[in-house]
């Protein structure tokens, strides 16, 4: 794919509204899917199953899975997702500001 600025490879990776979410709970440590998914309350399976697959497609994160049963499997982020951790960052900082400056309240 051709980009006109840096920025349109960046959003092609991370762009949507859970992908950010997704790396920013595996930036803590590796989970499960039903962790993520309890983690997430507003997202459904099918989304978050097909997020996970293009974040991995991208070689943002891997995919780990156990030989048992019933199946287990693992998600964490590559080295190379783990580079994005600075702009992960910068952006939960930006949204602290942010609700702070609105009022607003970060849902527990």
């Amino acid at each position: 794919m051709a980009y006109n600025i840096p920025v349109e490879a960046t959003l092609d990776v991370i762009g949507g509204k859970w992908k950010v979410v997704i790396m920013c709970h595996l930036m803590k440590g590796e989970k499960r899917t039903s962790e993520l998914k309890k983690l997430m309350p507003g997202i459904t399976q099918k989304m978050l199953t097909q997020q996970i697959r293009e974040l991995e497609a991208d070689g943002v994160v891997n995919r780990k899975v156990f030989d048992q049963v019933p199946p287990k499997v693992i998600y964490s982020l590559t080295e190379y997702g783990c580079s994005l951790n600075p702009i992960l960052d910068a952006m939960c900082s930006w949204g602290e500001c942010h609700i702070e400056l609105n009022g607003e309240e970060i849902a527990n």
